[in-house]
């Protein structure tokens, strides 16, 4: 019996069927770099959580850009919804379904989206980080920004997925940088979404037509003009978007929603092809406009 015989059989004999499920979670840099096709990076607009459970185009366009993506070893997503004083990843073997808002239907709450954590990425994308600590942290989970989206498109919930967290002390030119450190994570089989929203002006929403499909001149004009930049390439005017004027600063009067697209677009690379998709203006002051990078 040659060793590598020898080795499968003690494991066999010592875990069992345990053996498949420790594979799994194996260190995802034990592999060689670029053993993937490079994976796609998304920034998805999530807009209402109610979106979760309507169906609607949103949600249309969410499952039709996941039906051109390989399937993922793993998702990581970056949530306007999760921001801390340092950066954190979670990092427990199964993460909460966090329903952190208030005032929607019973319905929406008993949602439940039981993907599976994955330790072991959470530490890569810690090890990878080399402009900032990242914290593994073990109490998040999974929040609306997050799961409302991602259960449209992997409805299984058996791809594990992680938060990294928006460290609210970062420069949006830190936000940047730190994402690039997760580039190799693209040729891992890795899938990195930013969810959020380009506009998102809550003060601003017209309540009376929450559920049409319109936008105030502002709205429109700064969606238009973060669109010109995505698809030129302008990064640059993207990081300093409190210098675009007017339009900019009503469309993003926090930056909690608009810096998960900064992760997205700084994963992207030359060859990279860029789609806009779900491209509406919603209730005047919000738009669900959304970019798949590759």
């Amino acid at each position: 019996m040659d060793r590598s015989t020898f080795l499968k059989s003690v494991l066999s004999a010592t875990f069992g069927l345990a053996i498949g499920s420790k594979l799994t979670a194996m260190k995802l840099f034990d592999q060689p770099l670029g053993n993937t096709p490079k994976m796609p990076v998304l920034f998805l607009g999530h807009g209402s959580p109610m979106n979760a459970i309507e169906e609607n185009e949103f949600v249309r366009g969410f499952r039709n850009v996941s039906s051109q993506i390989e399937t993922p070893k793993a998702i990581i997503v970056v949530s306007a919804h999760w921001e801390t004083k340092g950066s954190q990843v979670t990092a427990m073997e199964q993460p909460k379904t966090i329903h952190d808002f208030g005032g929607f239907p019973k319905a929406l709450y008993d949602i439940q989206y039981p993907a599976p954590g994955h330790p072991q990425l959470a530490n890569d994308v810690k090890g990878l980080a080399k402009s900032t600590e990242v914290v593994l942290d073990e109490k998040w989970g999974l929040d609306h920004g997050a799961w409302t989206v991602i259960r449209h498109m992997y409805p299984k919930a058996n791809i594990p997925v992680i938060q990294l967290s928006l460290d609210y002390l970062k420069t949006p030119q830190q936000h940047y940088e730190l994402a690039k450190e997760l580039s190799q994570l693209r040729h891992k089989g890795i899938l990195i979404v930013g969810s959020g929203n380009l506009v998102h002006n809550l003060g601003m929403v017209h309540w009376q037509k929450l559920n049409e499909n319109f936008g105030f001149d502002w709205a429109i004009e700064a969606n238009n003009k973060m669109k010109e930049f995505i698809g030129n390439g302008n990064h640059k005017a993207l990081i300093d978007f409190r210098k675009q004027g007017k339009a900019f600063d009503m469309a993003i009067p926090t930056p909690d929603h608009y810096l998960p697209l900064l992760y997205a677009l700084a994963l992207q690379d030359k060859k990279d092809e860029v789609a806009i998709f779900n491209d509406q203006p919603v209730a005047g002051s919000l738009t669900m406009t959304s970019v798949k990078i590759g």
